[in-house]
């Protein structure tokens, strides 16, 4: 499993409230939430993003509230993967279960700037900057997970065993 698209970078401690902001919380629809994702730490990512893109960012990405409302967000507007230093464990608990696939690494983390193109081969967790030639080794993903995500989440891939 690949992840290929454009970067958008973020700093340290980017919480959940940022992630999907607490007024648009009366929706558990995934595209409603697409909709407003991001948009009280960068205006104009709805407007830009595009299904594969890549968020890369620091320290503690997802802190704050345990929503899973923010992986949701993320993922419906078309996010393919997540890196960064560090994740909340809420988060990265929250990312996985609905099947949004998020690495930790941090060398990655410095050497990817805002717009490079990225690749990420989730089964060696090589992470490849295609715009600086430069490659990152995160943590590949376990056969379980990947198995998570290919399900599109959990509760899919529980369903899809008790077949």
């Amino acid at each position: 499993m690949k992840a290929c698209g454009k970067v958008f970078k973020y700093g340290d401690n980017v919480d959940t409230d940022v992630i999907i902001p607490a007024r648009y919380l009366n929706s558990s629809d995934a595209a409603e939430l697409a909709q407003h994702c991001m948009e009280d730490i960068d205006k104009e990512f709805v407007k830009n993003v595009k299904k594969g893109d890549l968020i890369v960012a620091d320290k503690n990405f997802g802190c704050g509230s345990s929503r899973e409302h923010a992986p949701i967000a993320i993922k419906a507007s078309g996010i393919s993967c997540v890196i960064a230093e560090t994740f909340a464990r809420i988060f990265y608990r929250n990312a996985i279960n609905i099947g949004l696939p998020i690495i930790e690494c941090p060398d990655a983390s410095k050497g990817i700037e805002e717009g490079d193109e990225v690749e990420v081969d989730f089964d060696s967790g090589v992470i490849t900057n295609k715009t600086k030639g430069t490659s990152f080794q995160g943590q590949a993903f376990p056969e379980f997970m990947q198995k998570i995500i290919a399900s599109e989440g959990l509760i899919p891939y529980i369903n899809s065993q008790n077949k």
